[in-house]
């Protein structure tokens, strides 16, 4: 091939090009104003997005996620609409659909990180608990430290920091004593079956009448419960005015004494469990009899 047929060649391959990007240039202009129109629409849904779910969520980082998922689908938009001024879209769907294959793979090999960042955008929304609040999740019972994406930070009452994912969480009963801001205790007592009753009733309830950690505007509730051995056992029920474990431990501590000491003054038996032995003698005669060692043949 000589060299005026290779100018010839690249001269018209450049022609053409210059042609048909002259003839790309309104589609160009088009799909830049339609890039800059949705950026600016993007702004605005984001920052639109993320006041209205403050409303709802009070998990900071899940709020900013939301605002910008809102935000990349917004530019997703304006994108594939630019991409199809510009005849492109086509080429552009086929990669998706790939990259849609892998993200399939991988979400099958991620899906235990997957159900547990979902747990967490679904916690967000159900506001199970704040931060700070006295909780028990599952065998655990402590102090929230952070709510996260992933999992749920607690201290427990020793002192312990205890992460539990969020599908951990989200799937288990939760026991929050912070939210209604009362707290019942419930104590187990029993006496004497030849005790007075009505008088043991009426002790146990101004023994405890004037806890300072009662909460004065609930009545304490005080229920027989059944006839045990040798005794008869009975329900307390005290209302709180602070759920605080410390406050908890500390109203039972003083619950205890003060009825211990009113029934120690009103000489009210607080029976022991009473046992039988049973040692297989059924004559009459005397066990130390029968287990009296024999004397040796002299």
């Amino acid at each position: 091939m000589d060299l005026e047929k290779a100018y010839a060649l690249i001269s018209s391959k450049l022609t053409n090009w210059f042609e048909s990007f002259i003839r790309l240039l309104p589609n160009l202009a088009m799909a830049a104003l339609v890039m800059v129109i949705g950026v600016f629409i993007a702004k605005f849904v984001r920052n639109f997005a993320l006041k209205m779910v403050r409303k709802v969520s009070h998990l900071e980082t899940i709020n900013r996620l939301f605002a910008s998922f809102m935000y990349i689908l917004v530019i997703g938009v304006t994108l594939f609409t630019a991409l199809d001024i510009l005849n492109l879209d086509k080429a552009v769907t086929t990669a998706l659909a790939g990259a849609g294959i892998l993200g399939l793979a991988l979400a099958f090999a991620f899906q235990d990180i997957a159900a547990n960042f979902m747990s967490g955008i679904f916690m967000s929304f159900r506001h199970p608990f704040n931060v700070g609040d006295l909780v028990k999740l599952g065998n655990y019972k402590g102090r929230i430290e952070a709510i996260n994406l992933r999992d749920t930070a607690l201290i427990s009452l020793e002192g312990q920091k205890i992460i539990i994912p969020n599908k951990e969480v989200f799937q288990n009963p939760i026991e929050n004593y912070s939210s209604t801001g009362i707290r019942r205790l419930d104590l187990k007592g029993r006496v004497s079956l030849t005790e007075d009753l009505e008088k043991v009733r009426t002790m146990t309830l101004n023994a405890v009448e004037t806890l300072s950690e009662r909460d004065t505007k609930k009545e304490v509730e005080f229920f027989y419960d059944e006839f045990a051995e040798s005794s008869i056992t009975f329900d307390l029920r005290i209302w709180m005015q602070d759920p605080e474990q410390k406050k908890y431990l500390s109203a039972r501590n003083n619950a205890i004494m003060s009825i211990k000491k009113a029934f120690d003054e009103a000489n009210i038996i607080i029976p022991f469990p009473v046992r039988t032995l049973d040692f297989g003698n059924k004559s009459n005669e005397n066990l130390l009899d029968v287990i009296k060692p024999e004397k040796p043949n002299e």
